[in-house]
This record gives C-alpha cells, structure tokens and sequence, in this order.
C-alpha cells in the first residue's frame, strides 16, 4: 500500500467482503487496473492526492476496507461511466461512509454523478439521525448556487439502463407532486411526511433514472423529481429539519439544472433564499433572491415576482425599508403580469397570487416595526380560511406582534393564542418562529401575569413538538 493510500483508507475490524462492490465492478466489467486509475483521475481533478492501485481496490471490495469521504463518490462515478447509469453508495457498500454529514451539499458538474449523489442522499437520509445535530450552514448554499448561476441548464446526457420511461411515468411523477403539494398548502409539514416522499423519491424515481429516455422524457423527468425533491425540502423546512431540507433543496437544483427548466431552478434558489433569511442570513437571502431574478429574465412572471417577494422580506430582516417597498413593488407588477397571461402549465407557482403578496407583506412591516401598515394591507386580503390551516395561524401570529407594537397587549394576547392552537395542532415546528417574534415583543411585560401564563403555553407547545 502506497503512502498516499495510507491517509486515505479506514480500515475497519471485522468487517466481511463488500459484495455489493464487487458485484457493481463485475457488472461494469471494469479490471482492478484500470478503475484504480480512473479514479485517481477524479481524484486529482477534484485536487485530491491519491495512488490507488488494483491492491486499493482488493481491500474495498474483499477486505472490508473504504477510501475515505469523498472518495466513494469518485468510485460511484467511475462505475456509473462504465454503467451507463447513476451509482449510489448503497450500492457499492458504502452508504456508511466517514463523510456522510456532507452527504446531499454536493452540486457535481457531471451529469450522471449528480443523479447519483441524488439516490444517495434519498437512500440514506431517512437513517441518518446524526444529521439531527448537524447546524443549517448559508455557506453550504455557496457552490450550489454559483454552478446554477453559471449555467443554469445543461443537454441531457444520453441514458443506457434496460427499462424505459415514458409518459405514464411523467404523469405518474406529477400526480404524485401535485397531491403531495395539495398536502402541504392545507396540513402544513410534518416530519413524516418529508420522510416518505424521499422513501418514494428513492424507491420509485431512482430506478427511472437509472433507465432509458428521450431528451423530452429525461427534461420532464428531471424537472418533476426536482420539484418532489423541493417537496421533500420544503416539508422538513417545516418540520425542524433544516439540515434535511437544505440538502433536499440544493439536489432539486441540480435536478432543475439537469432538466433545463429555467422557471423551477429560479423558484428553488428562491425557496433556498428563504430558508436563509428564516434562519438569520438575510444578507445572503437577499443574493440568492437577487440571482434567482436576474439570471433568468425570460422565467414565468410569477416565479420573478416570487423571488423580488422574498429579496423584500429580506431586506426588511435587515431594518432596510426602502429596499424593502421597491421589491414589493416590483413583485406586485409580476404578479399582475402573471395573472394577467393565466396559469400555463408550472401548478407549482399558482400559489403565487395577490394574496400570497398579502400575506407576505404583513410580515415585511411586521419586521420594519410598521403595524400601522401591516393592518393596511392586512385589509387588502382575506384572512386565511380553516382549510388553510397554517397560513391562518401563521397571519394570526403577525397580526398579534403588529397589535403590541401598537401597545395592545390583551388583542395581542387573544390572536397570538388562536396561532398558538393552530401550530400545536398541525405540530408545524416552523410555527415557532412566529412564535418566537411574538414572545420578543412581549419584553416590556414580562413580568405581567397573562403574559407569563402565556408564556408557559408556548414552552408546553415546543416540548410536545418532534424533535
């Protein structure tokens, strides 16, 4: 065994033959040789020293050994080239690999090795409870977002698997979409709802990646997981699980890329600036919102003004209330535009209405300290109905800290209680940071009697959520 191997290899007791390796690298009918030397090719592209030899790959696959993180990614990569179709480290063994904390941040400029970091996050994210501690990183969004800014479409790259997908397959993927999205705009998220649309994205479409399509096939298949895996993000946002949803939202960007849909990239970079600006990084919110604009002029109108909406909440995190009213300005001249040309074919993006712009708003003056203007255009819209059960408690929250901004604390109080049942029955844990907002303007009475037993409700909220 060579130095460089030496740094590069675990070696772990006990361990049996990794069957799995070797029935992928004769299925390849790749020699020992020649894998070894292609993947120090990747490796050193990727800057990473190596010198595997073919005695490296005796000890993966006969031995119980595993080249350290990220090398199992490289071997995936080398085995789907000869494959012909994404390989995942479930497959090759190695789904318990040292670096599987970096699992699901990766953005491959490869095509195939894209599909296949996708299958091996969706294969591993749902037993990873090491994940639970892992922090929301901004920084993580950094090369994701820089690769899709550079180009965000690329041509599909000719498929080899034995099945082939067609169009009942597409329509399949989307009625799946479109309920799971039905779902959510009425139940608000749940952890075990973002736990089984990555075990469908994982039992059902990963196979169909691996299979064989037309360049409209694989663009629409592309396009369609992406928005699942946005899905899938976007329920574990709700949930708490914001280390989950990070990695779900930056492959459903690299699927969108995969798929040349310009419109469902721009719209998940913007849901990747969102997710910023609600954890504290509202600075780099609003440059992803900006890019989410800027990159594709000629998006959907309502996927434009979506992004502007969110670069104005960002701004207002940021006590910046000029800003703030240009880009809501801006974003109700795209949501006039877009209403005006009609729904078209993206149902992800009807959301996007006037009193989405409503919505939003409250939550822009709420944060500049403005209540006067949040009852404004509080007025504008309806309150959200009963079927929308998390919008309705998530404007009642807002209402309630514009009223004690205003000084009234018993009006406060009542609203803030309604949210409170709301959230508690949902178990949306993202309901605790409207939660959260409340109880920060709640300090001049802190010591009031109603507002501790308040209090005292919201710490029984957040013990009974999922952790």
């Amino acid at each position: 065994m060579g130095e460089c191997e030496a740094v590069t290899t675990e070696r772990t007791a006990g361990r049996a033959a990794n069957l799995r390796l070797e029935k992928m690298i004769r299925e390849a009918g790749v020699s020992h040789k020649r894998l070894a030397h292609r993947l120090n090719e990747i490796c050193l592209a990727e800057g990473i020293t190596s010198d595997y030899t073919h005695t490296s790959v005796v000890n993966w696959s006969r031995r119980g050994m595993r080249p350290r993180w990220p090398v199992p990614r490289h071997l995936c990569t080398v085995l789907a080239e000869s494959l012909g179709r994404p390989v995942s480290l479930a497959d090759i063994g190695m789904e318990s690999a040292a670096a599987d904390r970096s699992v699901g941040l990766a953005f491959p400029r490869d095509q195939r090795q894209a599909l296949a970091e996708a299958a091996s996050y969706w294969s591993t994210v749902n037993r990873r409870n090491f994940l639970a501690a892992a922090p929301f990183a901004a920084t993580a969004f950094s090369e994701p977002v820089t690769r899709w800014l550079v180009s965000p479409t690329e041509a599909v790259r000719p498929p080899f698997g034995v099945t082939t997908v067609g169009r009942t397959h597409i329509e399949e993927l989307r009625a799946a979409a479109d309920s799971a999205r039905t779902w959510d705009s009425r139940f608000g998220g749940a952890a075990w709802k973002s736990r089984s649309l990555t075990e469908y994205l994982y039992e059902r479409v990963t196979p169909l990646l691996r299979a064989r399509y037309s360049e409209r096939d694989g663009r629409d298949l592309f396009s369609v997981t992406a928005e699942m895996a946005r899905l899938a993000g976007w329920t574990a946002f709700d949930s708490g699980r914001h280390q989950i949803a990070q990695r779900h939202y930056i492959q459903a960007l690299r699927l969108a890329k995969a798929g040349g849909d310009i419109h469902l990239g721009s719209y998940i970079l913007t849901t990747m600036a969102m997710q910023a600006m609600m954890r504290g990084f509202s600075s780099q919110a609003i440059d992803m919102a900006q890019g989410a604009f800027e990159r594709v002029p000629a998006a959907d109108p309502r996927v434009l003004g979506f992004a502007k909406l969110i670069e104005a909440r960002a701004h207002a995190r940021e006590g910046d209330a000029r800003s703030a009213s240009a880009c809501l300005a801006t974003a109700e001249r795209f949501q006039e535009r877009g209403s005006a040309e009609g729904p078209g074919e993206r149902p992800w993006i009807d959301f996007f209405t006037r009193q989405r712009i409503v919505t939003d708003a409250t939550e822009v003056f709420r944060d500049l300290g403005d209540p006067r203007s949040v009852f404004a255009w509080h007025a504008l819209g309806s309150m959200p109905g009963e079927a929308f059960a998390r919008s309705r408690g998530i404007r009642l929250s807002v209402l309630a800290t514009a009223q004690v901004q205003q000084g009234n604390l018993d009006v406060g109080l009542r609203l803030d209680q309604e949210s409170l049942g709301l959230f508690s029955r949902l178990q949306t844990v993202r309901g605790l940071d409207y939660i959260r907002i409340f109880t920060d303007s709640l300090r001049p009475w802190r010591r009031e009697r109603t507002v501790l037993s308040y209090l005292s409700e919201v710490g029984g909220l957040a013990a009974g959520l999922p952790a």
